[in-house]
């Protein structure tokens, strides 16, 4: 399809557009970040409330509890992802890439076989639905470029026995536990 935009794209124009959108979604939680740090509690009110009115999911802690969690986790992950897989390294820029789905947490590619690795992060338990988020992913990726295989990765503290069993039937996608470390210095 032709470019869309005013925008002067080179190559793959959805590929551009998507980073583009990520960009812009990650400049706009950076913005949402720093003004809720701010004290203005009417906007802390307001952004929980959208939070709920997105049906997003929230915990007893807190309504932004899980949401963090998650951004943290990404965080980690991307500083470390080596810890994943030793042959993995990130390919979307450090921001969230855009699909006709969703947003894929990390797009890594392996340095091996060269495929492209989907990985997304849950802060809980992972269920059914988010074996079929992580399956939607891989499937737009293989639209976008079906030259490179696309595995997927779904990061998760525990998962129930639906994921378990629907992953066996997907030999390219893999779930990993993960697990949280404290470590203790003593300040002089």
């Amino acid at each position: 399809k032709p470019n869309p935009t005013k925008l002067k794209l080179d190559g793959n124009v959805r590929n551009s557009l998507s980073s583009y959108r990520s960009a812009i979604a990650r400049y706009g939680r950076f913005l949402s970040g720093f003004e809720s740090n701010t004290g203005d509690d009417g906007f802390v009110q307001a952004k929980v409330e959208n939070l709920q009115k997105a049906n997003v999911g929230t915990s007893e802690q807190g309504p932004d509890q899980k949401l963090s969690l998650e951004r943290d986790m990404q965080a980690a992950l991307r500083r470390e992802i080596k810890k994943l897989g030793n042959t993995l390294s990130i390919i979307d820029d450090g921001a969230e890439r855009s699909v006709e789905s969703g947003f894929i947490d990390i797009t890594c590619e392996d340095e091996v076989d060269g495929s492209v690795v989907v990985i997304e992060l849950k802060a809980g338990k992972a269920d059914g639905k988010a074996i079929g988020q992580v399956l939607g992913y891989m499937g737009d990726l293989t639209v976008e470029d079906d030259s490179k295989p696309v595995r997927g990765i779904l990061v998760a503290h525990e998962f129930d026995k639906r994921a378990v069993s629907a992953s066996r039937a997907v030999p390219a996608l893999k779930l990993v536990k993960y697990a949280v470390d404290f470590r203790f210095e003593a300040v002089d």
